[in-house]
């Protein structure tokens, strides 16, 4: 017995998307980057700039802990125009002949030191005891974000505002 012979199904029915299915498709993920780059383009910049501070916050630390830990002097230097923060006192991580520098422009900060003020100069120097020579301030921009480190007179402790 034979079967019947169908016709085949309308071609304007076959598999696959339409043009305005496709050009719809297109415009909402246009839509959809075009709110989601600008975002993530500012809260990646945010996050440089946090992870800056934080650093710089870090190697004040490291350094007042140095000077208490040798009893001598620790000198950080923040040269605004560079973009750099230098110990003297301790070598470079990767080139120990050098003085430790943190480059603040360079990835992963991508950060610029906009102003260092310590009493009227850009240094901050702790005692054998840990004790700074002074308070002062930074600010360290990424794009539009800007964070300011506070080191208090007294304790050299550091914090982000």
């Amino acid at each position: 017995m034979r079967l019947p012979i169908t016709a085949h199904p309308d071609p304007k029915r076959a598999g696959g998307f339409t043009l305005v299915e496709l050009t719809l498709t297109l415009i909402i993920i246009g839509a959809v980057a075009a709110i989601g780059v600008p975002r993530y383009a500012n809260a990646l910049t945010r996050y440089k700039a946090d992870a800056a501070a934080r650093r710089v916050v870090a190697d004040i630390a490291r350094a007042q802990t140095h000077a208490r830990a040798n009893s001598t002097t620790a000198t950080l230097r923040f040269r605004v125009g560079l973009d750099l923060v230098t110990i003297s006192e301790l070598p470079h991580l990767d080139l120990p002949s050098q003085a430790y520098t943190t480059q603040l422009a360079e990835e992963p900060y991508d950060s610029n030191l906009t102003a260092a003020d310590f009493g009227g100069d850009t240094y901050l120097v702790f005692d054998g005891y840990g004790q700074p020579d002074s308070g002062g301030t930074l600010t360290i921009r990424c794009g539009s974000n800007l964070r300011t480190i506070t080191v208090d007179p007294d304790t050299g402790e550091a914090s982000i505002q």
